[in-house]
């Protein structure tokens, strides 16, 4: 069983960057695929980024792009989302979730693909 726990929210102005945490304890997370995923008020959760198991592919949603990188430590058992130039439509609960199995553009992408889930940080992004 993989717990997952995130940290590194808080309240930046656009602009801003800021640096999300995942801490796993359980099994390490070399064979995990580790995603991270975003639920604004009212909406959908959506997919933001996610990292094969050793962090050698990764894949973003367009949305953010060139502006969030993923990474992984398996040795430190983390996950890390650096966000640069937030703006205020990233405004969310930023969830870490993984996942058992391969990696794929398609299926790393979709939030039933993923068995284990920390329970959110939340991010907001003033004007």
């Amino acid at each position: 069983q993989v717990q997952l726990v995130e940290s590194g929210g808080g309240l930046v102005q656009a602009g801003d960057s800021l640096g999300l945490s995942c801490a796993a304890s359980g099994p390490t997370l070399n064979r995990y695929v580790m995603g991270w995923f975003r639920q604004a008020p009212g909406a959908a959760r959506e997919f933001v980024a996610a990292t094969c198991t050793n962090g050698g592919s990764t894949t973003y949603a367009d949305t953010v792009r060139g502006r969030f990188t993923i990474s992984r430590d398996n040795s430190k058992n983390t996950v890390n989302l650096q966000m640069n130039d937030l703006k205020p439509e990233d405004t969310a609960v930023y969830y870490c979730a993984a996942r058992w199995g391969y990696f794929s553009n398609s299926n790393s992408r979709r939030d039933v693909e993923y068995q284990y889930w920390g329970q959110g940080t939340q991010v907001t992004v003033s004007s």
